[in-house]
């Protein structure tokens, strides 16, 4: 039983142990000494000569344990018996509970955790032998700065340009060309995947002129039951998946620029709002970074062409989510880029005229922020207006506010935007205190784009709503700073919209920038006061070097954070604050699941520090409201353990049609090469782990789990 596992790993606290393997005794009934040492971890302690009845603090504090680990409650009358104290047993810790769960095999498999994540055999117990090698050799390829830089020739030079998708597939089919690298996907015997194994950057060497793999998903039969497979794979060694569709046209950087010009600027004009003194340069399509791939890490990047190719990538959502649903059990994630779904200008348009509405309440408010911060009271605005707010159109823009009895939400009626047929520039305006006329805070409109921002909504209250039905979770990916406002604007009212029971939908916060702490608390006050369930994946971001030149440029503030420290320090500030807002929650009879955290990190010291505090704090992985995740095959030394030990566990698995997804892992090759000549300690853990098989004569080593997901 886990709550019997529990308890023995108590015992190896202290230095006394039981002279009985069992914590109960004939009768049935528990040991006193160990239940006041598991009690003793969770605050409470029992009197030293206690024996008989439970008090009703040690009841309550057990019975709340026992509820988690799923078995009944004990009564009052429960009694208690002392214990002797026998020898310390030879037996370690690790050992006894292997041994437990060889004994109990319904039970699921928990492991010890090594927070310094040095146990090379915790880290890749889930790969074959031959799996490891091929790793630590892809490994070594991708030290090359030569292989890298030229990874396009080699590329062309075994597959040449154009070669169909359907040419590739695994290595391990009986019929294959090994002069031009052809395989055949209908073969029956070759095991479909996902990217397996290898972070974008790695996986690109695993792909291209090393292990050819197919990196598909789509409807055939051998796709989708090779999607259920890795997906059963990861859960059988305590780990879930996150589905990351990573198609990336393979664009020149003339074409890219032309694409993004075009879809950025308004058919009536400029972005900009009618006063061009109050403009926001930050808001506005600037050619030089028009091709949004320059300097950017790690993150795939959509470029809009016309509504049919939205469509197409709604759809492809779709499919994910289904895939997901059937073995992921309510644990399953999908990852989406809202600019995947429409037209770029319409978030450069949206994001403006949230930074000009917080303009308009500074005014008012004397201070600087997101509007609900202010507390401000709709009879506040009245009285900032004065004498204009009798005006007919002045009422009926009060009448549209957003507000509770603590104050100003919105100055815009937001849930009209995302769910009914509203008209953007004639929603977006605000009363002048002087004059009372309505002003714009976006340029008009034409008809032809509002359709197109409804188009960009519907699409994502579809997939949403797909999620939601399938009970599948959606992580809505941060982008850059001058899209992110109406990102999160729009994330915000779908977790309003759909969080009702559960968090379904997550928002993803970058703290490289230097207002995350603020945005993260901003919007968990919002969730509180609008009682939905908040969802956050906590990531350091992908587009520093792109924001940074980018400010320069253009003369606006430069809003990342100055060092790779300061970044970790508010990536543990925001960390600590939800934690600290869980414990609240926890605290007050509430469910503690109305904060959902995903601490999205590759740092070892990041992870490390998420789990001391959640320990200091006193949350526990069976809470289920933190979750950990990396890239599939970058730092499976953090993953692997964490599943193993109880911890709820992600993958990021990248995917999509090879020829598609094959510029965006050639891409993320070449600009992660100085991570990629740095992963020493993976390659160490690597090493010591083939030395160890091969000594052991374990070649045809076949993983087998038997651990159930948190």
């Amino acid at each position: 039983m886990a709550f019997l596992r529990t308890v023995s790993r108590c015992n190896s606290l202290v230095p006394r142990k039981v002279s009985s393997p069992s914590s109960t005794g004939t009768n049935g009934c528990l040991s006193h000494s160990r239940s006041e040492q598991f009690l003793r971890q969770y605050g409470i302690h029992a009197a030293s000569n206690h024996r008989g009845q439970l008090s009703s603090a040690l009841l309550a504090a057990l019975n709340h344990r026992l509820t988690l680990e799923g078995h009944p409650s004990l009564d009052g009358t429960r009694r208690w018996r002392s214990t002797t104290v026998a020898a310390p047993s030879p037996v370690s810790t690790g050992a006894r509970q292997r041994q437990q769960q060889d004994n109990n095999p319904s039970t699921p498999q928990r492991d010890p955790l090594d927070v310094s994540f040095n146990d090379p055999h915790a880290a890749f117990k889930s790969k074959t032998t031959f799996e490891l090698i091929r790793a630590y050799f892809v490994y070594v390829l991708c030290s090359s700065e030569f292989l890298v830089e030229n990874n396009m020739k080699v590329r062309t030079r075994f597959w040449g340009p154009a070669r169909c998708p359907d040419d590739l597939v695994l290595m391990f089919g009986d019929s294959h060309e090994v002069c031009g690298l052809t395989f055949f996907l209908n073969l029956p015997q070759v095991h479909y995947t996902f990217v397996k194994e290898y972070p974008p950057a790695v996986y690109f060497w695993h792909t291209v002129g090393v292990f050819p793999m197919p990196v598909t998903m789509g409807p055939t039969k051998h796709e989708k039951q090779g999607t259920r497979t890795e997906q059963a794979l990861l859960r059988s060694f305590g780990v879930k998946p996150i589905l990351d569709y990573s198609v990336e046209e393979d664009l020149s950087q003339e074409e890219a620029e032309k694409r993004e010009v075009e879809a950025s600027v308004s058919s009536a004009g400029t972005n900009l709002s009618e006063d061009s003194a109050d403009s926001l340069p930050q808001y506005s399509v600037d050619k030089t970074f028009a091709d949004r791939r320059y300097k950017v890490q790690s993150a795939r990047t959509y470029f809009y062409l016309n509504e049919a190719t939205c469509e197409r990538n709604m759809e492809t959502f779709l499919e994910c989510l289904d895939a997901v649903k059937g073995a992921t059990f309510g644990t399953g994630i999908t990852a989406i880029k809202l600019t995947a779904l429409g037209r770029p200008q319409l978030l450069l348009q949206v994001s403006e005229v949230i930074m000009q509405a917080r303009r308009y309440m500074m005014d008012l408010a004397g201070s600087t922020g997101n509007i609900l911060t202010h507390h401000k009271t709709i009879q506040d605005l009245e009285r900032y207006l004065g004498n204009v707010s009798d005006k007919a159109e002045v009422k009926q823009f009060l009448e549209k506010v957003t507000s509770d009895k603590d104050g100003i939400l919105h100055l815009f009626p937001w849930t009209g935007i995302i769910n009914e047929d509203c008209q953007l520039s004639e929603t977006f305006r605000v009363p002048d205190p002087v004059t009372g006329q309505m002003r714009r805070l976006i340029s008009k409109i034409p008809p032809k784009e509002e359709e197109m921002f409804r188009n960009m909504i519907r699409r994502l209250n579809t997939i949403v709503k797909t999620a939601q039905d399938l009970d599948v979770r959606i992580m809505i990916d941060a982008e850059q700073t001058y899209f992110q406002p109406a990102i999160s604007r729009i994330t915000l009212e779908m977790m309003r919209k759909y969080n009702t029971e559960k968090a379904i939908v997550f928002n993803t916060y970058q703290c490289y920038l230097k207002d995350t702490y603020k945005e993260v608390c901003t919007d968990l006050e919002q969730a509180k006061r609008q009682n939905f369930y908040f969802g956050a994946k906590l990531v350091r971001g992908a587009y520093i070097e792109q924001e940074r030149a980018r400010a320069a440029a253009l003369g606006y503030e430069d809003p990342t954070n100055p060092s790779f420290e300061a970044t970790t320090e508010m990536y543990h500030k925001t960390l600590t604050e939800c934690l600290r807002r869980i414990r609240i929650l926890k605290d007050a009879n509430i469910d503690p699941k109305k904060i959902a955290i995903m601490v999205a990190s590759h740092n070892e010291d990041t992870v490390r520090f998420a789990i001391e505090k959640m320990q200091e704090i006193g949350i526990h992985p069976e809470d289920k409201v933190i979750c950990f995740g990396q890239l599939l095959g970058m730092c499976d030394y953090i993953t692997f353990p964490l599943g193993q030990a109880g911890y709820s566990a992600y993958k990021y698995i990248p995917y999509g049609p090879v020829n598609e997804v094959l510029p965006y892992l050639s891409r993320r090759a070449q600009e992660n090469k100085g991570v990629l000549q740095k992963i020493k300690k993976e390659k160490r853990l690597l090493l010591s782990e083939i030395t160890k098989r091969l000594a052991k004569g374990q070649l045809f080593y076949k993983p087998k789990g038997k651990y159930v997901p948190i």
